[in-house]
């Protein structure tokens, strides 16, 4: 069984900073890409960062660029997402997905595409 566990979520004021962490406990994330997803009430969830299974590429939702930033760490076995400058457009349920992939396979980050996901962690964003 495919397990992902978020954390890291919470309250922060806007230009705040969280990191999300994403661990898997029952499989390598080696041979998986990665995607973290949110979604805020009354809206369609959204691909807000991806990263390949061996990490060297990445691809942002156009409103997160320069914003935050995607990683893994496979010693840990955990994907992190780094949000920084927040703002009140950020305010979600953030989800880690993940599908398994060949080395080659272009990085895609629609939902549509990720079988496995976690349970979400909270962000909000208010002063």
């Amino acid at each position: 069984q495919v397990r992902l566990a978020e954390s890291g979520g919470g309250l922060v004021q806007p230009g705040g900073a969280l990191r999300l962490s994403c661990a898997a406990s029952t499989f390598t994330l080696n041979y998986h890409a990665i995607g973290w997803f949110r979604q805020a009430p009354g809206k369609e969830r959204e691909g807000v960062a991806c990263i390949t299974r061996g990490g060297g590429s990445t691809v942002y939702v156009e409103s997160v660029k320069d914003r935050f930033t995607i990683s893994k760490d496979k010693d840990k076995n955990t994907v992190y997402l780094q949000m920084n400058s927040l703002n009140p457009e950020d305010p979600a349920v953030y989800y880690c997905a993940a599908k398994r992939t060949i080395l080659t396979a272009p990085l895609t980050c629609a939902s549509a595409d990720y079988p496995y996901w976690g349970q979400g962690t909270q962000v909000t964003v208010s002063s």
